[in-house]
């Protein structure tokens, strides 16, 4: 990099630092959302909150559903809602 650009640049830095910060902020959401360890402790909470009651059957089966496409990496269906499933 030259002087001259680098005087010149020298104002986009700001802009270049909080770019760089969100490429390794988005970078560590992708690693956490996609870590076995992190599905494992997600499906346990879900267990949890069905032994607990404070879900349902249906509830639990999809949020499992869930938590198992995003450690595969399959395309994520559209949730249906409540009323949707009656019919």
């Amino acid at each position: 990099m030259g002087l001259v650009t680098g005087i010149l640049g020298l104002p986009l830095a700001p802009v270049r630092g909080v770019l760089a910060l969100g490429e390794l902020i988005r970078q560590r959401v992708e690693e956490e959302l996609h870590d076995p360890a992190s599905v494992r402790r997600e499906l346990e909470a879900i267990e949890h909150a069905r032994a607990a009651g404070e879900i349902s059957a249906e509830d639990e089966a999809e949020a499992q559903q869930q938590a198992l496409n995003r450690l595969t990496g399959s395309p994520r269906r559209p949730a249906r809602r409540r009323d949707d499933r009656k019919r």
